[in-house]
């Protein structure tokens, strides 16, 4: 399948809050942009899966719905394979308004996944880097990851420095999986 150009998708958000610098660094058989809102069948995309421990039960929805950010709150970006025209890697950025913070904005980069087949190649550092500049461009004080400690490297590259635990409450054991 030949690769789609971004001027020929809607896109759920400009592309252009993407980080040049991040471009001029992605190899060239891939691309980064943000996802499209076109009818797709997910289930024909090479999704990559999250690094978390939560199982999904579901079945793969049938189109993008869902995902369009909520105004100024998330953002999307995903990573094409150039040759196959197929998702190798996705995350998201999603801004949270913080009440004690005199109203400041904090970036959570979340849910940052990059295909098995396609790790190595320094894509994961591609898309935090991507997040991290847009939520720098929207005007956050400070960008957070919270990750496995396996993925603890992969942030240090992107600038990022351990401070704090996360702690997790899950609703029901099923959540944990």
């Amino acid at each position: 399948m030949p690769f789609t150009p971004d001027d020929q998708l809607e896109l759920t958000i400009s592309h252009e809050l993407i980080p040049q610098q991040v471009r001029k660094e992605l190899h060239e058989s891939f691309h980064i942009r943000p996802p499209f809102v076109l009818p797709i069948l997910l289930s024909d995309l090479l999704l990559p899966t999250p690094c978390t421990h939560r199982s999904v039960s579901s079945p793969p929805p049938t189109t993008t719905a869902g995902t369009s950010p909520a105004p100024h709150t998330y953002y999307t970006v995903v990573l094409i394979d150039r040759a196959t025209d197929r998702i190798v890697g996705v995350g998201t950025l999603f801004l949270e308004r913080k009440f004690v913070g005199a109203l400041g904005v904090v970036g959570h980069v979340e849910d940052v996944a990059v295909g098995k087949d396609m790790q190595g190649k320094r894509l994961g550092i591609c898309i935090v880097r991507a997040l991290s500049g847009i939520s720098e461009r929207l005007g956050a004080y400070k960008t957070v990851g919270n990750c496995n400690d396996v993925n603890i490297p992969l942030y240090e590259k992107c600038g990022a420095v351990r401070k704090g635990n996360e702690m997790a409450k899950y609703v029901n054991d099923r959540a944990r999986l």
